[in-house]
């Protein structure tokens, strides 16, 4: 997990999640560092992230926004064609998005009344803990 402060953009840190992961093997071996699809919402839509999982041999599900949709019509036929995208691998996403809510039902989350990192990191690693149980 990467905490930043309020006022940083997820896509600024998105490389070093993606570089974070550590799955564990489903046997024996080493850990995978490489998933094999990101899901992610509209956000995340910019020429360098898809550039940067396309380099890493990453599948991407992200949806196009809509500015980035018309400038491609506006270029006509040299604006290329759009990402793939797969609506039904999408709706899979809405498992993070409920993990969120179910995070922020929690008030000292949702409102980040922590100041450092470590005790905001514990308080999200007890918030987790009451939900599992």
């Amino acid at each position: 997990m990467v905490l930043t402060g309020g006022n940083v953009n997820d896509c600024t840190m998105f490389i070093t999640v993606v570089t974070g992961i550590r799955m564990p093997p489903a046997r024996r071996g080493r850990p995978w560092t490489r998933p094999r699809r990101i899901l992610a919402d509209k956000g995340y839509s910019s020429r360098a992230i898809r550039s940067y999982l396309r380099g890493r041999g990453i599948a991407a599900t992200i949806p196009e926004r809509r500015d980035q949709q018309a400038h491609r019509a506006r270029r006509g036929p040299v604006g290329g064609r759009p990402p793939a995208f797969d609506k039904a691998v999408y709706r899979r996403r809405n498992v993070v998005e409920h993990c969120f809510g179910r995070l922020k039902q929690h008030r000292a989350i949702a409102t980040r009344y922590d100041k450092t990192a470590l005790s905001y990191h514990g308080m999200i690693d007890l918030a987790t803990l009451l939900i599992w149980l």
